[in-house]
């Protein structure tokens, strides 16, 4: 098959009909209907069935769509490097960054990165750790702010600051007493909200119980830490997040807690490899360096 044959078969797959798919590609339906037509007459089989007004893929389009899929998702790849490359004289800082440390240390790092540079425009996206290290392997960003290491081929990372996990919870309610540490151990006795094991802490949380032995009795399960703070905030019970997410509150009824073993958290910045950064991404991570740190 032919990448323009390719093209075709996975937007008659996506929509369905000849008209939809020709929408799609932005081109005439009967451009559509001649590469369909080439394409099975050189592979030497249907890849799709008329039923009323419908394309239904045939038992051989169904083995293939797969494959497709997977090189269609690589062409996209290489059409975003090249649009990112193209976009790389746009004198813009492109930033990504996980949730909860969008909400209150991006701004503190923005104020004073735009003291440096007020002129310059800035680009946001805020997405999860491993989203944002494709992102920044496809050259998407020019700086990514994550939890924890990567670890990817492609992504050079740069520490910025360490934490520690914290247990927060609504003052007045159980377990909420004075003490500024809590073992881990007394924790798990009750429900809590837990982060999500897909994110790097919650997949830490995770292994911590592991080696413990104990089985964590989670009442909620959110996919960010900030969230986990706010519904800990409203008294849904404690929940266990990192330091950093928990400096961003500014509620007077919500304590604080160390968690015992002290259990470090990360902060890191990832860069392209082997892409040498301007000025503006290294003063960048240095305002978001002093905004945990603060």
């Amino acid at each position: 098959m032919r990448l323009k044959h390719i093209e075709v078969f996975n937007a008659i797959m996506l929509t369905g009909t000849v008209s939809a798919a020709a929408r799609l590609l932005h081109v005439t339906q009967p451009a559509v209907t001649q590469t369909l037509q080439h394409a099975e007459l050189q592979l030497g089989y249907a890849l799709f069935t008329r039923q009323r007004r419908r394309l239904v893929p045939t038992r051989e389009a169904q083995a293939l769509y797969p494959e497709v899929q997977h090189l269609v998702s690589q062409l996209e790849s290489v059409r975003r490097i090249a649009h990112a490359l193209r976009s790389d004289g746009e004198a813009q800082l492109r930033v990504l960054v996980v949730p909860s440390l969008a909400v209150r240390a991006l701004p503190d790092a923005l104020q004073a990165f735009r003291a440096r540079h007020p002129a310059m425009p800035v680009a946001i996206r805020v997405l999860h750790s491993r989203e944002i290290a494709q992102a920044i392997a496809l050259q998407e960003g020019d700086v990514g702010i994550v939890y924890g290491s990567v670890r990817h081929p492609a992504v050079h990372e740069e520490p910025v600051a360490t934490g520690r996990l914290v247990c927060v919870s609504r003052v007045g309610t159980p377990g909420a007493d004075r003490r500024s540490t809590v073992a881990l151990e007394d924790v798990l006795k009750e429900p809590f909200t837990r982060i999500d094991e897909r994110d790097p802490i919650g997949a830490m949380l995770a292994e911590q119980f592991s080696r413990s032995g104990n089985a964590p009795r989670a009442d909620i399960t959110v996919q960010t830490h900030h969230i986990a703070m706010v519904l800990a905030e409203q008294g849904f019970g404690p929940a266990i997040i990192d330091s950093f997410t928990a400096q961003a509150s500014r509620s007077d009824t919500l304590h604080v807690r160390t968690v015992l073993p002290e259990v470090p958290v990360e902060v890191r910045a990832l860069l392209p490899q082997g892409v040498r950064s301007p000025k503006p991404v290294a003063d960048f991570i240095k305002a978001f360096r002093a905004a945990v740190g603060a």
